[in-house]
């Protein structure tokens, strides 16, 4: 089977289990609006500090040691909320796994319970976001090579650390190398799932970028009318894609941990995380995945 047939049967199964929890989708929305709104609070003081720029100068802006500060704790911050949310995401994914009946009260209940697992790693996220942001900048093309093959290292090495925070309760360095020894054995067929899904969305929101460029052309009333319903089309699809990748990675923790649910049977996901050829098993993880 190739690898976008397998990112489509497991975007499928992720999709049966959210139509089954359908209010679910209310988490990734009200985590798009509390980030504008934090952004949003961090952001409109900052920029009485910025001039335009006039005579074709470029605008600047005048920040002190305390904007950058403030910064700084706008991107943990907007971490948090990221993280919160795709928590009671993961919680409410596994207590449907499991048999039960989650609502977006039973998830939010259940991420607040890890709050003091979610603060540290959001200050982990947010500071190893501000060092390869750094890195990018800083050291011209060089920097941006080496800054996105970290970012990619780094998603892959994490990709189940909610999932471990949530479900196991662990700390963050805990949960990080659980999440590693996870993945070690299997990055290759992981990036694959993760460009996969990634690819699948880029394809979803094609038609909205088609109908906003559209809209620009037409001009008038039509102009506003086409750009607000494609720029809905893509926020929509954004949300269930959100969604979506919450529920697999909660799928994919699950089979990692021995547990798998019947929304993802194990010839599945084993056909979809194969270990490299020529390597060990471990014995002690389920087949796709090493100590």
């Amino acid at each position: 089977m190739g690898r976008m047939a397998r990112t489509m049967e497991l975007a499928g199964s992720s999709w049966r289990v959210l139509k089954a929890d359908k209010e679910l989708i209310i988490l990734p929305v009200v985590s798009l609006l509390a980030t504008l709104a934090v952004a949003a609070s961090f952001l409109i003081p900052l920029l009485d500090n910025c001039t335009t720029g006039t005579g074709g100068q470029a605008a600047t802006c005048d920040l002190a040691t305390t904007d950058y500060v403030l910064l700084g704790v706008m991107y943990v911050a907007l971490a948090f909320i990221t993280i919160f949310f795709n928590a009671a995401l993961v919680h409410a994914a596994n207590q449907r796994m499991s048999g039960g009946d989650p609502t977006v009260g039973s998830a939010i209940r259940g991420a607040l319970l890890r709050v003091h697992r979610i603060f540290p790693w959001a200050l982990v996220s947010a500071t190893v976001s501000l060092i390869l942001r750094a890195i990018e900048e800083r050291a011209g093309v060089l920097g941006r090579i080496v800054a996105a093959i970290a970012g990619v290292a780094w998603a892959l090495v994490t990709f189940l650390v909610i999932p471990v925070l949530v479900i196991e309760d662990l700390g963050v360095g805990a949960a990080v190398k659980r999440s590693g020894a996870m993945f070690k054995r299997t990055w290759g067929e992981n990036m694959a799932a993760q460009i996969g899904f990634g690819l699948l969305g880029f394809l979803l929101v094609l038609p909205g970028i088609a109908v906003v460029v559209f809209g620009f052309t037409a001009g008038g009333t039509t102009a506003v009318i086409l750009v607000a319903i494609g720029v809905a089309w893509i926020l929509l699809v954004s949300m269930v894609l959100a969604a979506l990748n919450g529920i697999f990675q909660t799928a994919l923790y699950r089979y990692a941990s021995g547990n798998p649910t019947p929304a993802f049977p194990d010839a599945m996901m084993a056909s979809a995380f194969t270990p490299k050829r020529g390597g060990r098993a471990n014995p002690m993880m389920p087949r796709g995945f090493g100590g």
